[in-house]
């Protein structure tokens, strides 16, 4: 499956008293990167509410973690489309921390995996909504890149 990657860096306001990321955090990490995959696949969110009045929320999320992230750790999140209905997009997404080996190579380490499932909604009535079409078929175009 084609990855689409968001590099973010650790810092100190996603760390807990320990010093390691705070496990919701992800989930902020995993939208972001989520937003920036549908940004790229040339879906304008706030075009979409402002035409449509229709936006994505989040209706499910299943996360199992791995190994911690800590302060000014890099990170890359990766984000694929599972399946794609017509009201709703379910992905996966993983977070690795990326560091540089005694040799100068790049090395990764899977820190969290997760499956997100968000649904169209209609801002006025807060019902599942059809995804317009025009947004489904950049969706589709990225989701086969």
């Amino acid at each position: 499956m084609p990855h689409f990657t968001w590099t973010i860096r650790v810092y100190y306001e996603d760390t807990d008293a320990g010093g390691v990321v705070f496990y919701a955090n992800y989930l902020k990490f995993f939208e972001r990167a989520r937003t920036e995959w549908l940004r790229a696949a040339g879906v304008n969110q706030s075009l979409m509410t402002d035409t449509h009045g229709l936006v994505f929320v989040v209706k499910s999320t299943a996360l199992d973690y791995h190994a911690p992230a800590r302060l000014d750790n890099e990170l890359k999140l990766t984000v694929v489309v599972e399946k794609l209905g017509r009201a709703s997009v379910q992905f996966v997404q993983e977070a690795w921390r990326v560091v540089q080996d005694a040799n100068g190579d790049q090395q990764e380490e899977l820190l969290a995996t997760g499956r997100i499932k968000v649904g169209c909604v209609d801002m006025q009535r807060f019902r599942p909504a059809e995804i317009p079409q025009e947004v489904l078929a950049c969706i589709r175009e990225r989701k086969a890149e």
